[in-house]
């Protein structure tokens, strides 16, 4: 027999600390004492847009008044099947109040695990928001590039960005390979003392991303792979440019995926951009963070994510 299939607008509420609010399932509730984000069923020819904000003003007491959609999420409860909407909300008005009998509290994502326990549909996203939303790709291409690169880097940690990845499929073999060695070796350790992240894109070593915060897996490589190359406590990110793409990143059980090109980009003067609407349509079947990438930059982030992205992944912008 079939489980019931429920969709839900789940409202991911953040504040101007980073911190994000989560709710206490009440006495008599299913899973009771457990945290969860705000939000509840989707009613038959309701969008997911108003569905929120009637949700959070039943519950919290609050009016939407800047909200993007961000994940959808299909979560499998022994009993039901969830397809969950995740929500991004930075302005309401009026302050939250448990209007059902709920506790609720605000956090720190790495923090949310402390008020007890997540309600599993919940674990990934709150993983997720500890992603950041800038994602800058290295663009050393030869080691007589290497200082050039290393002033844009330096400038790029000094402005905030604290996700890079080392990419270098160019890059001289042989002697040129130690070369490499030891920027990626710099980079760990620069952006270890500023509390950034360095992925490894998968044309390197797989020590190299053991050794440092995660692996960014091409297309061609993760068609390869059976199972997720990393434990838990790495990121594993996956280049996709087509559903086909975005359906090897779920079976690997990826933190997130890269999608593009999106714009028209000098590096594929001749390859079909998806657009905005396309990358709309892929980025709500990933079901996971997705990054844009191709014609990007810090200034496109905000039109990005009006199109479902969880950020903008940069090259020559840094």
């Amino acid at each position: 027999m079939s489980k019931p299939y429920i969709r839900v607008a789940a409202g991911v509420i953040l504040n101007k600390e980073h911190q994000v609010l989560l709710a206490q399932r009440p006495e008599g509730k299913p899973w009771s004492g457990w945290w969860e984000f705000p939000g509840g069923k989707i009613e038959e020819n309701e969008s997911v847009e108003s569905a929120l904000a009637r949700e959070l003003e039943e519950e919290l007491g609050i009016q939407i008044a800047g909200a993007r959609k961000w994940v959808r999420f299909i979560y499998e409860y022994p009993k039901n099947i969830v397809e969950l909407w995740f929500c991004q909300v930075t302005e309401w008005q009026g302050e939250p109040k448990g209007l059902e009998n709920q506790a609720f509290a605000w956090t720190l994502p790495e923090q949310a695990s402390d008020l007890g326990e997540l309600l599993p549909a919940s674990v990934a996203p709150i993983r997720w928001l500890q992603i950041p939303t800038v994602y800058a790709l290295s663009q050393w291409q030869s080691p007589e590039q290497a200082d050039a690169y290393k002033t844009r880097f330096e400038a790029a940690l000094a402005q905030g960005v604290r996700l890079f990845q080392l990419r270098e499929p160019a890059w001289p073999e042989g002697v040129g390979a130690k070369s490499l060695q030891s920027l990626f070796e710099y980079m760990l350790e620069r952006c270890h003392e500023h509390g950034a992240k360095l992925i490894v894109n998968s044309v390197h070593p797989r020590a190299w991303a053991k050794k440092a915060d995660g692996i960014q897996l091409r297309a061609e490589d993760a068609v390869q792979l059976e199972e997720r190359p990393l434990p838990d406590d790495k990121l594993v990110g996956v280049s996709c440019h087509h559903l086909g793409d975005l359906l090897y990143a779920q079976q690997l059980n990826a933190d997130f995926m890269v999608l593009g090109h999106v714009l028209p980009t000098p590096s594929h003067p001749d390859a079909e951009p998806l657009g905005w609407e396309q990358f709309t349509q892929l980025a709500q079947e990933a079901g996971r963070p997705v990054f844009a990438i191709g014609g990007q930059s810090l200034e496109s982030l905000e039109q990005a994510q009006a199109h479902g992205a969880h950020g903008v992944a940069v090259l020559r912008a840094i």
